[in-house]
């Protein structure tokens, strides 16, 4: 199992309680891969650099799990349709 960061932009119009069942459901969605979440960093409501689908801002959230090398393709392409993702970028972790 190699060890990955999933950086995750998520629509600011959020309510609390869908900004935490979007971040459940990847969390599921890594699981359902044969993943495992090790470390979930939040770090709450961030301006964004530019402007997105013209939004300024977005709930920025940093998951670090364990996976087989095929599940960061299957869990991108399923992050790809979710509405509320503005952007995410998975990056493999470097073996210490």
């Amino acid at each position: 199992m190699k060890k990955y960061e999933l950086a995750l932009v998520l629509s600011p119009n959020l309510e609390e309680e869908a900004l935490a069942a979007e971040k459940e459901s990847v969390k599921a969605l890594i699981e359902r891969f044969g993943g495992t979440v090790n470390n979930v960093d939040d770090w709450g409501k961030r301006r964004l650099a530019y402007e997105i689908q013209k939004v300024n801002e977005g709930f920025y959230s940093f998951i670090d799990f364990s996976a087989e090398p095929t599940a960061p393709a299957e869990i991108e392409s399923r992050m790809r349709i979710k509405e509320n993702v503005l952007r995410y970028l998975i990056v493999a972790q470097e073996e210490a």
